[in-house]
């Protein structure tokens, strides 16, 4: 019988009381010490994953302890399972040339302060808490991100591009598919725009 209140933390070993108790992996933990032992992410049910004693989120845990190589997260070199006998050998790149920046005239050089990225429909900076990305291009997510037809709002379900522009899956539909009878066109025959 221990003469403290309760059980001990897993993490820490201190007193763990009920109302600060998390149960999980056959474990108690108090809530500030029920994180990933090695990213130290705050975990719950459903991210938490346990080797040998100890607590992972599911990334760390798989990054740590699964399959390795490329296609799992490991980049390029040799598919293994942590010792197994096969291995697929796969020769290492070389890393890329760093890459210029995004100084669209190269004679200027580049803002030192709030070089934004400018949005493709206004031509103004787009900063980071208003910025969406699509078609390759920066875009004001309040009044830019329509579609160039009809106006209406979209979102990235929702949109299609061509030639840098973007629109939304119906007017791109009337303004670049098929014509013609049976295709919302009218009577007359079937041709294709460019």
């Amino acid at each position: 019988m221990s003469y403290g209140g309760g059980d001990k933390c897993d993490r820490c070993k201190r007193t763990v009381y009920f109302a600060e108790e998390v149960r999980s992996e056959g474990g108690r933990f108090h809530k500030s010490c029920f994180v990933c032992c090695s990213c130290r992410k705050c975990l719950d049910s459903t991210t938490v994953a346990s080797h040998d004693d100890e607590i992972y989120c599911k990334s760390c845990h798989g990054r740590k302890f699964g399959p390795k190589g490329y296609g799992y997260g490991g980049g390029s070199g040799v598919l293994s399972m942590d010792g197994g006998a096969f291995a697929l050998s796969v020769t290492q790149e070389e890393p890329a040339p760093p890459r210029s920046t995004n100084n669209p005239n190269p004679s200027k050089p580049a803002p030192r302060f709030g070089g934004a990225d400018k949005c493709a429909r206004c031509g103004k900076s787009v900063y980071a808490n208003e910025k969406v990305i699509a078609a390759g291009s920066s875009w004001h997510k309040l009044g830019c991100f329509s579609c160039a037809l009809c106006g209406k709002s979209l979102e990235s379900t929702t949109l299609t591009d061509k030639d840098g522009e973007i629109y939304c899956k119906g007017c791109y539909g009337k303004e670049f598919g098929p014509k013609g009878y049976g295709y919302g066109a009218g009577a007359g025959a079937l041709t294709l725009t460019k």
